[in-house]
């Protein structure tokens, strides 16, 4: 069934169809993580939300060329090219050569999110293993006249760049207000205008990650890394660049003017952007100190934590919010998530033992909507902009039919055999493939609960109540419940 998504694009700042540049062939681009630190919430958003619409283009018919950087130089402290590359200064703290940092935290991001069972990339690109296409591409910035050298190190001018193309169109900056507001900074004279950002830095003597260039011995800009390998993997253009909201300016800014400058087009077709994380409204970063890692999340172990939460509770919790939208974090909000998760996969457990036979039955015209409608929004959903939000309520409107069939409150022969097929088809699709939910009991743990439910089910015909009240006690303290039906006993997880 061929879809018609519509994607917001942050470049024209409305909704457009999504219509690939080389159809069923999609090129993809995320600005991955910075590796100088633990993974933590905010880079789940990123990650998911991504992985989300890798899942959906597959599942629509495309083909999906998905490349994710991995930022392991050329990042430092400060936006106005300020401060200590962050690995190398981490290296300096811990002791460490900066690639075992980049290697230790990369290992970590890729163990982390996979756990939140994002699928990893088509590519994925280390900054430091693509210096000399960085090399190439600030050359060529330098020969079209829009970037010079200035005591070995580079930087983009962008008062020559303004007089040809529009500087601020991806984040709304006003180019006049940037050359005329920043302010002069000590050891900066060097550039030409302080708004001026760098392609290539001579390293201080004491800098421990650097490399020759026909300019001195230094390091690549943080924005360039993303034009060279973007360009490698995908070509000169592409369909999709993504990235967090807080890479507008001027991670994004400055990449759109670096492709300019040297193609005289922008990179990509559509400029997508998830929102941030918020603790009481604030930005949850790094840089704030008000950031928890996954692994706290996945152990409980962080002051602002009242429990362990489980990587799908927080893929939920992500999943609820269309990915432009701010998520604000509380405990409150991650319970109702691991509720909200439980009672879908409930459904989706139940799901494979739903049979029809060849019995008729009266239609049941209310349910035929429902399940027609719960169908519908699913798609719409994720056709709209990839707004998980609407997906998910279809899922659960898709889930109280699935439990009435089980539960006997309503005959499954009261649909015909082809919704029943879609019905099916549906919820699998949705709940695995394209949101990537899955149940994280291992098939050792379900057996178990299978054999206790089996001594349940004894001891209940038995009469021997002592014995039920203490098995029901130990499914609860694993965080699930035993339900007793008319047709029958069947466990599930706690809702």
């Amino acid at each position: 069934m061929t879809q018609e998504i519509q994607v917001y694009n942050t470049l024209s700042r409305k909704k457009e169809k999504f219509e690939p540049l080389n159809a069923p062939f999609v090129g993809m681009y995320l600005c991955g993580p910075t590796v100088y630190g633990p993974p933590h919430l905010g880079h789940a958003r990123s990650a998911i939300t991504f992985d989300i619409i890798y899942r959906y283009l597959s599942f629509a018919g495309y083909k999906v060329r998905y490349v994710r950087n991995i930022t392991d130089v050329g990042h430092l402290e400060n936006d106005a090219d300020e401060g200590e590359d962050k690995i190398a200064k981490m290296a300096k703290l811990e002791k460490l050569e900066p690639m075992e940092i980049a290697q230790l935290y990369t290992n970590q991001y890729h163990e982390d999110i996979a756990q939140l069972n994002v699928l990893r990339p088509s590519i994925e690109p280390q900054a430091s293993g693509h210096i000399p296409e960085q090399i190439k591409f600030v050359s060529q910035i330098i020969d079209k006249g829009y970037a010079y050298a200035a005591n070995g190190s580079v930087y983009f001018d962008i008062q020559k760049y303004a007089q040809s193309y529009a500087y601020g169109e991806i984040s709304g900056r006003i180019v006049e207000d940037l050359l005329q507001n920043t302010r002069n900074l000590d050891g900066q004279n060097e550039k030409r205008n302080q708004a001026d950002f760098a392609l290539w830095k001579r390293a201080s003597p004491e800098h421990i990650m650097k490399w020759d260039s026909p300019w001195s011995v230094g390091f690549p800009g943080w924005h360039i890394e993303c034009s060279a390998m973007s360009a490698k993997y995908l070509g000169e253009t592409f369909d999709i660049h993504g990235g967090g909201m807080d890479l507008l300016f001027p991670h994004h800014e400055s990449e759109m003017a670096q492709a300019k400058a040297v193609l005289g087009h922008g990179p990509a077709k559509y400029w997508l952007h998830n929102n941030m994380i918020t603790i009481n409204g604030q930005k949850m970063g790094k840089s704030l100190g008000n950031f928890i890692t996954l692994q706290a999340l996945f152990a409980g172990n962080h002051k602002a934590l009242e429990q362990a939460y489980s990587p799908m509770t927080i893929r939920f919790f992500i999943l609820q919010a269309q990915y432009r939208s701010t998520l604000d974090f509380s405990n409150e909000a991650l319970k109702a998530a691991g509720k909200g998760f439980n009672k879908l996969l409930n459904a989706y457990k139940i799901l494979p033992k739903l049979a029809q036979t060849d019995v008729l039955q009266p239609s049941n015209d209310k349910i035929e909507k429902e399940i027609k409608e719960g169908i519908e929004k699913c798609f719409s959903g994720m056709n709209d902009d990839f707004n998980t939000g609407i997906t998910l309520a279809g899922l659960f409107a898709l889930a109280k039919p699935i439990n009435m069939f089980f539960n006997g409150q309503a005959d499954i022969h009261s649909i015909s055999a082809e919704l029943y097929t879609e019905l099916q088809s549906a919820y699998h699709t949705f709940f695995a493939d394209v949101l990537g939910l899955k149940d994280e009991s291992d098939a050792q743990f379900k057996s178990l609960a299978d054999e206790f439910l089996e001594i349940y089910k004894a001891a209940k015909a038995e009469k021997h109540y002592d014995k039920v009240d203490q098995i029901r006690a130990v499914f609860k303290s694993r965080g699930l419940v035993i339900k007793d039906m008319k047709h029958g006993i069947d466990w599930g997880y706690e809702e």
